[in-house]
C-alpha cells in the first residue's frame, strides 16, 4: 500500500519521512492541493529504480541486434566475457 503524504507533512515532518525512505526502500507520495505532486524516495531507492531502467534498456537493445541478425552466441558471449576479465586481471 503506497505511503501518501501532503506537501505540509513533508515540510513538518521530514526527518520521519526520511527515515521511512531509508527503513523501507519505498517512495512517499507527496500531494499538494489534494493532487499528486512528488514521489520522495532515498538515494539507495533511486539508483535501484535507475539501475533496472538501465538494464531492460540494454536488454532491449540487445534483443534488437538480435532480431538484426548482428547476436552473438551465447557460448561466444561467455567465452568474450572470461577473456576480457581474465586479461583484466592481469
Amino acid at each position: 500500500m503506497p505511503i501518501i503524504k501532503s506537501s505540509t507533512d513533508l515540510r513538518n515532518s521530514y526527518n520521519e519521512i526520511s527515515a521511512f525512505c531509508h527503513e523501507n526502500l519505498e517512495p512517499v507520495f507527496i500531494t499538494k492541493n489534494g493532487q499528486g505532486d512528488l514521489a520522495v524516495m532515498s538515494i539507495e531507492t533511486y539508483e535501484r529504480l535507475n539501475g533496472g531502467f538501465e538494464l531492460y534498456g540494454l536488454l532491449a537493445k540487445g534483443r534488437a541486434e538480435i532480431k538484426a541478425g548482428r547476436g552473438v552466441a551465447l557460448d561466444e558471449a561467455m567465452q568474450n566475457l572470461k577473456t576480457e576479465l581474465s586479461n583484466d586481471a592481469l
